[in-house]
């Protein structure tokens, strides 16, 4: 069953001001900082879903009209698909911690993405979010094109960490795969990757391989370590972001962290964003079984 209508009308608000709020916040003379917020969990946890369904480039056209987070179609099926990724399996308890921070990885690695979209153009092109684990390849390429030439201008490779141990996860973690791409020993999966991204900005064959081949110039790397931490001030930021100037030959811009601060416990506040991704899916559901009633 499924429904081609856009179900617009599902979530009774827009995005009138960007569901993820960035703020520059001081870190070091090695270290641009940015501290995320959440605006609107509703209006994230539906901008959420439609990335679930696998309409991550419809939720891109939201984020860019500032628009309502609905899908441009409903599948019924996909919709209930969607819905189990956010419930917490296992028979023991390990099963349960793994699976929790499957899930929570992807809700971050979602918070990640759609807060780079906010802040880009039509001539950022993003890498999707994982729909299914987040633990393994590349989490996140964003690639600035040249106004009208298949030329990269920018290229940040991401590193989202859902954790409540935000300064091993760095320290262990996001330094030792930022080291493997400053070296370049990553090479082929970035090159890759760029491409597919470059295709989706029309340049196809031999060109866009051509042109993807400037994602191993270090003079357009920047590397973004994105972290769940507690409330943290300067002197934490700090901490926290040590021995990033490990990766030489680059200057501060191009060693970014950002961080989303939680004052509670961040497993409930991710369940309590995962239940709410799930009520965006059942008004999803919902409205794509009315429409099908009414023909």
């Amino acid at each position: 069953m499924s429904s081609r209508s856009p179900t617009r009308d599902v979530i009774d608000r827009g995005t009138e001001v960007h569901v993820i709020q960035s703020k520059p916040v001081l870190v070091d003379a090695d270290v641009t900082g940015f501290e995320w917020s959440v605006a609107d969990i509703d209006a994230l946890a539906a901008l959420i879903a439609v990335i679930a369904l696998g309409q991550a480039e419809h939720a891109a056209q939201i984020i860019f009209e500032l628009g309502v987070g609905a899908p441009a179609y409903t599948e019924v099926d996909l919709a209930e698909d969607a819905k189990r990724q956010m419930h917490i399996t296992g028979t023991n308890d390990d099963q349960v911690r793994a699976a929790r921070a499957r899930r929570d990885g992807f809700l971050f690695e979602c918070i990640s993405w759609i807060e780079a979209r906010q802040n880009g153009d039509e001539r950022t092109f993003l890498k999707d979010p994982h729909l299914d684990s987040t633990t393994h390849g590349l989490d996140g390429l964003i690639l600035q094109l040249a106004p009208e030439a298949p030329e990269i201008i920018r290229a940040i490779i991401c590193e989202d960490k859902c954790t409540d141990y935000p300064r091993d996860k760095f320290r262990d973690d996001v330094l030792k795969t930022f080291g493997e791409h400053h070296t370049n020993k990553r090479a082929r999966d970035l090159v890759a990757n760029a491409v597919e991204l470059i295709r989706d900005s029309g340049v196809r064959g031999t060109a866009a391989v051509n042109a993807a081949a400037r994602v191993t110039d270090k003079a357009v790397r920047i590397y973004r370590a994105a972290l769940t931490t507690k409330v943290l001030e300067t002197t934490g930021r700090v901490s926290l972001f040590t021995g990033y100037n490990g990766l030489e030959e680059i200057v501060q811009a191009q060693r970014v962290g950002a961080t989303l601060p939680l004052s509670g416990s961040l497993r409930d506040w991710f369940q309590a964003l995962a239940d709410a991704v799930i009520l965006a899916l059942d008004a999803f559901i919902a409205t794509a079984r009315a429409e099908v009633d009414d023909v």
